[in-house]
């Protein structure tokens, strides 16, 4: 999926949702409220939430890819496809969809379009991320409709800059268990990204992702309960057009969660 930076640029970086959405941390349903708990205590001790200017903002993100990661599965069953990322946003709130072609495990697809609310408040250093996503699916199972495929799932972010141009995240998903749709699940994500000095005309951004996932179904994530995954690669930035040359893998042993490199081009509008 697509991540954005403190200053509302966009970074491609697929499984973000993902963003993307800190170690392999092991949270139940209660730890993950004990964990907003804590951030909001410690947002009440930092210095006052900072809201940026009261205009209007826009962002618009077509692309294309050799092979759609999410949280290292392959859900365009190792194919290529095409994607894009919207969103509109006000003061510290955004709101917006991700659109992508999607072919999962024979059920899903061929599309998906997903839409989001959230705020990205700033108290002292560290820059919050707080949403809601909704998942929104096709159907290539004529036994099942939509509303059997979609779900809702809740985000928790953090992120700090403690030298110049390296940002560090923590990002925490919560999934109450909808059916058939997903089972109750936990997800955590540590992010890291550092962009170097400008080669010529690309600006170069190094940047990788540990993640891990666990629900409440035996079997439901390739047959597995929980899994880890990993991504690490560097995005090549020219003015609005960027390209990202990725490396994933997870420790699941099957053909859609295989270690793979995935390539992506796109453009950053307006």
């Amino acid at each position: 999926m697509i991540s954005i930076f403190n200053n509302g640029s966009v970074l491609y970086a697929q499984g973000w949702r993902q963003a993307a959405k800190g170690g392999l941390l092991v949270l139940t349903t209660n730890r993950l409220g004990s964990i907003a708990a804590v951030a909001l205590a410690l947002a009440s001790l930092t210095a006052p939430v900072r809201a940026t200017d009261d205009k209007l903002t826009f962002v618009l993100a077509p692309q294309a890819t050799s092979d759609y990661i999410f949280r290292g599965l392959s859900y365009s069953n190792e194919k290529p496809t095409l994607q894009a990322y919207g969103e509109v946003g006000y003061n510290i709130f955004y709101a917006g969809f991700w659109a992508s072609g999607n072919d999962y495990i024979g059920t899903l697809g061929p599309w998906e379009l997903d839409g989001f609310i959230g705020a990205r408040p700033v108290t002292g250093g560290v820059s919050w991320d707080v949403a809601v996503w909704w998942y929104n699916f096709g159907s290539r199972d004529p036994a099942l409709s939509r509303s059997d495929l979609d779900y809702v799932e809740f985000k928790l972010g953090a992120s700090i800059s403690p030298v110049t141009n390296l940002t560090l995240g923590l990002t925490g998903y919560y999934t109450p268990d909808q059916d058939l749709a997903m089972t109750e699940s936990t997800t955590v994500e540590g992010t890291v990204s550092y962009v170097l000095p400008q080669v010529g005309v690309f600006v170069p951004t190094l940047s990788g992702l540990l993640g891990w996932t666990g629900g409440n179904t035996d079997g439901f994530f390739l047959g597995e309960k929980e899994y880890a995954y990993w991504n690490a690669g560097v995005k090549l930035g020219i003015e609005k057009l960027f390209m990202d040359f990725r490396y994933w893998d997870t420790n699941i042993d099957n053909d859609l969660a295989d270690t793979r490199f995935v390539f992506t081009v796109g453009i950053n509008l307006p």
